[in-house]
């Protein structure tokens, strides 16, 4: 099972569209996927799972009261499972925070799914905050997804992040945690100041810029509102063309790093 977070300090980029739609598009591949809501808002869970009343969290799994396993809620998509937040989570920074090697309580409370290879990719829905649930996520993860808004100060705080996460790997939580990608999220075509800042930030990040760009569309803002994936509200929309083109790039990208490591 490999574990993808998706994750950025800055609100209001995308991450948990990106979360959710690449979940959905990872599923609709065949692929076993869990999607992690880390976000106290509970909106990846109210987009995959709105009709289920309280589900199952993470408090359990991360204090040590419960299995994570007995918190894995399946959803009304085929190959797609939960994990749900809610407002709970909040206090939980605090709890985790007080613990001995507070950094590893994730990683500790996924390694059932991993022992069992339960999934082929857990994608981990990060808060907007660079606080214990997100950094946890860090050292439980493989890679890091990084959703970027097309707008001049896209990149405004992505230092912190990746200088987070090169503390993650050099103090030994996660040596193994590498970048998968930045993805621009929000590309508005009417408008030159969008293609600039495409074209600035592959000109800068070329090597780890994924090809696909998510657009701006009304659909995308509005399907979580409805409780639902952009498959199933737009599916024959830019939207839901795009994250299904993400999803591909993103099983391309793993399997030419596979053969790479077979070679």
């Amino acid at each position: 099972m490999k574990i993808l977070a998706v994750a950025n300090q800055k609100g209001g980029v995308g991450k948990t569209t990106t979360s959710v739609n690449l979940a959905a598009g990872l599923a609709a591949l065949g692929q076993r996927v869990l999607l992690v809501d880390l976000d106290p808002q509970g909106n990846a869970t109210s987009a995959v799972a709105a009709e289920i009343e309280s589900p199952p969290t993470l408090y359990g799994p991360l204090t040590g009261t419960s299995d994570v396993r007995s918190c894995l809620t399946p959803t009304r998509l085929e190959n797609l499972s939960l994990i749900a937040a809610n407002i709970d989570l909040a206090g939980l920074e605090i709890e985790v925070a007080r613990m001995d090697d507070h950094l590893q309580q994730l990683r500790r409370a996924l390694q059932p799914l991993r022992d069992e290879n339960a999934f082929d990719f857990a994608i981990l829905d990060c808060p907007p905050s660079l606080g214990i649930l997100m950094t946890n996520a860090l050292a439980a993860a493989n890679q890091l997804l990084v959703p970027v808004q097309c707008e001049y100060y896209a990149l405004e705080g992505l230092g912190k992040l990746m200088f987070v996460m090169g503390q993650i790997r050099e103090s030994g939580a996660n040596p193994g945690l590498t970048l998968s990608g930045l993805l621009m999220t929000m590309f508005d075509r009417r408008t030159n100041l969008a293609e600039a800042v495409v074209k600035d930030v592959r000109e800068h990040f070329q090597e780890v810029l994924y090809d696909t760009v998510i657009p701006r569309t009304v659909r995308l803002s509005e399907a979580p509102s409805f409780g639902r994936t952009i498959f199933e509200h737009d599916p024959r929309g830019p939207g839901a063309e795009a994250y299904g083109k993400l999803a591909k790039e993103f099983l391309k990208r793993h399997e030419d790093k596979l053969a790479f490591v077979n070679a």
